[in-house]
Parts: C-alpha cells; structure tokens; sequence
C-alpha cells in the first residue's frame, strides 16, 4: 500500500488544504519577510498569542443561531453556532444526555468540562461556558476555522520537516503547560488537532482528559498510538503524552504511524516490541528524537527524566528555536489557512444533520445526574 493509503485506513476522511515550505527556526523570519508574510508592526511577545473570552455566563441555547455539523460522536456532535447579535462564532458540542446515561459516562463528562474550563493556553482550544436543556448538555467552545490536521496532512500524504518540527514545538509547549496542572491528555492524533485562522495549532477533544497527579489505570485512546504501559495496564501518567508526540512526530514526516498493522492486536504487538522502521527521508535530528519519545520503557522516555519538558525542548532537534518567541505565535505558521469569512465551515468535512429526539423523556432523578452543567 502507499503511504497515503495506509494513512487513510485508520483516519476519518476531512478536507484540507495544501501547505508550503518554511524553514524552523532560524530561517524562518528571512523566509518569512520575503514572501511578506510579516507585518510591519507585528504583535508584541505579550499579546500576540491573547485569546480574549467573552462573559458566556449568562450564555443560553436561545442566544445561539445554531449552524451545520462540524463533526459527530458516540454523545452527539459539534455544530457551528453564531452568538445572536454579532459576528461571532462558536463551536457548539451538544452531547446527548440519554446515551451519557446509557454508557454511564456523567462523571466522565463532568470531568472533561471541568478541564476545559481549567485551561487556557494559546494552542490548546477555549472553552466559553456549558449549559442543558432536557434532552442534551452543550458545551460551546472556541470555533477554529482551519478544520483538523490530519486533512492537511492527508492532503500532503507527509510533512516536510520543518512543517512537522513547527508544529510539533508548538504542541510541545500545550503539553508543559497541561502537565505543569497535572493533567494528562491521553488522545493526540492529527484528527484532535486543529489550525486556527493564522495556522496555529490548536488541540480539541478532551474527552480522555484526566487531572492524575501520579498514576491512572484507564485502557483510553486510539491504537496506533497507545503506549506500552497503557496497553499492559500496568498504571500510566504523563509519560503516555511523550510516547504519543513520538508517534505524531514520525506520522508527520513518514505519513503514516510507526506501528501500524491491519489489526488492533497486531499493532499492540509491535508497540510492546518497540520496533519500527524509519523512512530513508527522515531527518536525522528527528529519528533521534523519535526514538527518544519511543522508548518502551517509560522511566527511559524522553520528556519524564530528571530533566522533564526541558530535555525535549533542548534536543538538537530544535536547535536555534527560539520558545518564547513560539509561543507568542510571532513566527507565521507553515500552512495557510483558506477561510472566506469568520463562520466558514469549508474546511471541515459534510455530515448529514441529525434528527430531533423523540423519545421518552428524562425521569427527574435521571435529570439530577446532570445539576450543574
């Protein structure tokens, strides 16, 4: 099969759109000023990378003009909404409450709310408010109109290097940020990332989300990319989210994921063995890294030594990069986001829209489980 096959045998299928080639991140601003993608009074190191939330407090269903499917689930799914009144636009994620109780999943949900609303980071996702009516709990979020990165990387079949180190540093910094509150993720894929207007990555869906200060013992996440000590049960931490930036890294540059089989067995038997073949075009720095992130063993994994988010950030990988700077967002982003207004949804893939529910209604102590959403 060819790389971009075995790509899409996994994934679910969205729209990109085509990127072009930056140098990170040394040659990045000469590029940069050469193709004009600088302004001539660019924001400073303080702002640049503000998202300024609005008082949602009060916010309910009737203020919202609901729009088209941005994506689906096992709960429900996201959908497009404008704040009535303004040019504003949100992402809607309108979550069932009768198959949260179905699968026994409040507390679950309770507990990804409670995160979002914890996080602010300039590559991580906002969460405005939540709120219920009858038949669903809705939390609405920031709207990121550049859809998911695995469209843009299906698009391509692979990154170019410097296309992957730029955005693997930016996820760098979300996940010291996640881990420096004890949070870990446990979901990175290309479909969980998206771009925002300028770019920029962003991470969504923080459905395995969980606060564990040491260890936790939940089986959670997407095959191909389930760590070692996920899959023995053996009790994991934040060490899975280094073992899954090694996994993205090298689906960026190789186009397709390091273990991957055509079952979910077979794959696990490849991550326990710790084996797996480099591409001839993948940068050396990088394979380095790589296998760093990669080691079976977690007290040998890259991100969780003595030196923490530091012996990531200071590999020669990205050597010259310049974090601060980074994380204000100052350098422009590798791929450009075409979006026709601020509520263009063309970046995201079509879904057929979903029926009313006309089922029974919730009892009142089924509606108790959800007080305080």
């Amino acid at each position: 099969m060819t790389v971009l096959k075995l790509s899409l045998v996994f994934r679910l299928i969205s729209v990109y759109s085509i990127f072009f080639l930056v140098s990170f991140p040394l040659e990045l601003e000469s590029v940069a000023r050469r193709v004009n993608l600088i302004k001539k009074n660019p924001m400073t190191l303080k702002n640049a990378h503000e998202f300024v939330k609005p008082d949602a407090s009060n916010w309910k269903l009737t203020d919202l003009e609901m729009g088209s499917t941005l994506g689906a689930g096992s709960f429900g799914r996201v959908r497009i909404a404008k704040l009535k009144g303004t040019n504003d636009y949100y992402a809607v994620k309108c979550l069932k409450k009768r198959e949260i109780l179905k699968m026994k999943q409040v507390q679950h949900i309770r507990q990804e709310k409670q995160i979002l609303l914890e996080l602010s980071h300039p590559f991580i996702v906002n969460m405005m408010c939540s709120f219920q009516d009858d038949r669903r709990v809705y939390f609405v979020l920031e709207f990121v109109v550049g859809g998911e990165m695995f469209t843009h990387l299906r698009s391509a079949g692979r990154f170019p290097n410097d296309v992957a180190k730029f955005y693997h540093a930016e996820l760098v910094l979300a996940f010291e940020y996640m881990h420096s509150k004890d949070i870990i993720y446990r979901d990175l894929k290309p479909e969980n990332l998206l771009l925002d207007s300028k770019g920029h990555v962003k991470v969504t869906d923080f459905g395995f989300a969980k606060k564990v200060p040491e260890r936790t013992f939940t089986l959670c996440g997407t095959p191909e990319y389930l760590a070692p000590e996920v899959i023995q049960s053996k009790g994991h931490g934040k060490a899975v989210d280094w073992w899954t930036m090694g996994v993205l890294l090298y689906e960026f540059i190789a186009g397709y994921p390091p273990f991957y089989d055509d079952t979910p067995f077979r794959t696990y038997e490849k991550i326990l063995s710790g084996r797996f073949k480099f591409p001839s075009w993948f940068d050396a720095r990088a394979r380095d890294l790589v296998k760093g992130l990669l080691q079976t063993d977690h007290t040998k994994r890259l991100g969780t030594l003595k030196g923490g988010v530091a012996d990531v950030k200071n590999h020669p990988y990205f050597h010259g990069a310049n974090w601060d700077k980074l994380y204000a967002r100052y350098y422009p982003a590798p791929i450009p986001v075409k979006a026709k207004s601020p509520g263009d949804t063309s970046n995201f893939e079509r879904y057929p829209e979903s029926q009313e529910d006309r089922g029974v209604p919730l009892t009142a102590t089924q509606q108790a489980e959800f007080r305080g959403f």
